[in-house]
């Protein structure tokens, strides 16, 4: 099984070589191409019609000037041109859950959704900040994505993937929660002003906000989430609207 990993922190990140060690435990063919900084809510954005640097760091492993995205798309165009593609694409461990907005802004699931575009299944993969790390945390996160592998059929339809959120501690039960609302970039603050123009700073962060059965909730509570999410986003109008208008 051929295994591409990429992430959006940047390729020196701990997440990634945590994941790229878990992904050893399943296969001898692990390739890493991440970006060569970190990209906070680059979401699924690419680099068009501008040079993108690749930098060789290893054997398998590779950073990329671009975006998150773009690291899916240099793999797939360039890297893996003549041979043969990834069977499965994972993304993170990102430094940070990625719930209810985050959906859309993340890097992380930018690289999953991306992969689907190549019919290729994916997951991303987040955990809460400042986790307790435990010796068999790689083994265990192994298991879980060998598990879902062995299950892809049931998952892995056209155009959908997984995202998982880890809690502090593991191993830990798995919920399949509902979707909540916990905005990121709610606040702007100026920072300087002179006449008409305005410089102003979206900060990091968010309100933790959380209802029963949310992601949030179910990591809080110290469960992995898992939802399955898909890129198509259409909900159709009625027949009635349609014939109205």
């Amino acid at each position: 099984m051929r295994i591409l990993i990429s992430n959006d922190d940047g390729i020196d990140a701990p997440g990634i070589a945590r994941l790229a060690e878990a992904a050893r435990h399943l296969s001898d063919d692990v390739w890493v191409v991440a970006p060569e900084k970190k990209h906070t809510a680059a979401g699924p954005s690419l680099t068009l019609a501008q040079p993108i640097t690749m930098q060789r760091r290893a054997e398998k492993r590779f950073s990329c000037s671009g975006r998150p995205a773009d690291c899916v798309i240099t793999a797939m165009a360039w890297l893996f041109k003549d041979q043969p593609k990834p069977d499965l694409v994972l993304a993170g461990v990102n430094d940070g859950r990625n719930v209810a907005e985050d959906l859309a802004y993340s890097g992380t699931l930018g690289i999953a959704r991306e992969a689907t575009f190549w019919g290729i299944p994916a997951i991303g993969i987040s955990r809460v900040k400042n986790p307790t790390v435990g010796p068999g945390d790689e083994t265990w996160l192994a298991g879980l994505i060998g598990s879902l592998w062995e299950k892809r059929d049931e998952w892995a339809v056209e155009g959908h993937w997984l995202s998982i959120n880890l809690p502090a501690a593991l191993p830990a039960a798995i919920r399949q929660p509902r979707i909540g609302r916990d905005k990121i970039g709610r606040t702007a603050e100026v920072v300087e002003t002179d006449g008409d123009r305005t410089v102003l700073l979206l900060p990091r962060g968010r309100g933790h906000d959380t209802t029963p059965g949310d992601e949030n909730s179910v990591v809080d509570a110290g469960s992995v989430s898992i939802n399955r999410l898909n890129w198509f986003g259409e909900t159709r109008l009625g027949d009635e609207l349609v014939v109205s208008l």
